[in-house]
């Protein structure tokens, strides 16, 4: 993502913290809003990896001590960060059986990234390489700053629209409370913050998916990857990214179930969409796959 398009997104998402405070507080409602934000902005950038992590309860991997899976997927992952010549970035693992991924982290010097036990167990290596080896493209494209902001401060305008449900927040103009604006005000921000995500999504996912097949060498397991990941993750609740609806987009493939509002808007591309642009990288680059490579996909865990 480009530095214009990284300030109107924050740009955008301060102009919601102050138009919630306008309808918590009036002007000066706006005014401490507008000041949250920025402060928020600072935090953010240097702590928002970090809140990401603690929130999904990721632990840091001890090649010491790693063993079976895990130490094969620390191996390949730490080799194929060689190959996108970047940094060794810190590499967790989250004991979570849905399987999926995501990467965080303000730059690459700073990079970290986390797979889930449920990912190790239903994937092959092949697959597994295919899926560090998108998160890799994220970190290699610096998409990770501003995936990792905007979450935290998406999460923080929807807990802001939902306080305007307990104040008294909103006043029309003989000075009464305007509950019924209140109440448009915690629905409305949460999807508008939801809408700004959707805006950098979708390019941002096929161009990981674009180098990640680059970086791997294999754009038909990363496309494989998709189609067990998205498969998978339909039986199986991630309970964090639940309770987290607003990180939802840093993961390889949607983690949330679709039962709540919050996965109204959804922040990643049609993966029928993603898996045949592989699948043309990897004709362009004389990898033609057989015919039945993804007819038989398990819709259940295993």
């Amino acid at each position: 993502m480009n530095p214009f398009k990284t300030f109107m997104l924050l740009a955008g998402m301060t102009a919601l913290f102050g138009v919630i405070g306008l309808a918590v507080g009036g002007p000066t409602g706006m005014l401490i809003a507008l000041g949250l934000a920025l402060a928020m902005n600072a935090f953010a950038y240097w702590n928002s990896d970090k809140m990401v992590l603690k929130a999904y309860k990721a632990e840091a991997i001890d090649p010491h001590t790693a063993t079976g899976i895990i130490r094969t997927y620390y191996d390949d992952t730490v080799e194929l960060s060689r190959r996108a010549n970047l940094p060794q970035p810190a590499i967790y693992i989250i004991h979570n059986d849905q399987p999926n991924a995501f990467a965080t982290g303000r730059n690459p010097e700073n990079a970290a990234v986390a797979a889930t036990t449920g990912l190790l167990r239903m994937l092959s290596r092949e697959e597994i390489r295919g899926v560090m080896a998108h998160e890799l493209a994220h970190v290699k494209n610096r998409d990770t700053l501003i995936m990792t902001v905007t979450a935290t401060l998406a999460g923080a305008i929807s807990s802001l629209a939902n306080f305007a449900l307990f104040f008294g927040g909103g006043r029309d103009e003989e000075g009464n409370s305007n509950i019924i604006g209140t109440i448009l005000m915690a629905v409305l921000a949460p999807m508008a913050a939801m809408l700004v995500q959707m805006a950098i999504s979708r390019t941002r996912e096929y161009d990981a998916d674009r180098l990640g097949g680059e970086i791997c060498g294999d754009p038909e397991s990363l496309a494989r990857a998709l189609r067990k990941i998205e498969n998978y993750a339909k039986g199986i609740v991630n309970h964090e990214a639940e309770h987290n609806p607003a990180s939802a987009h840093l993961f390889i493939i949607n983690p949330l179930s679709g039962a709540r509002m919050d996965n109204l808007f959804s922040t990643h591309p049609a993966t029928d969409n993603r898996v045949r642009a592989l699948m043309d990288l990897a004709i362009n680059m004389g990898r033609k796959s057989p015919q039945n490579t993804f007819t038989s996909v398990p819709t259940t865990p295993m």
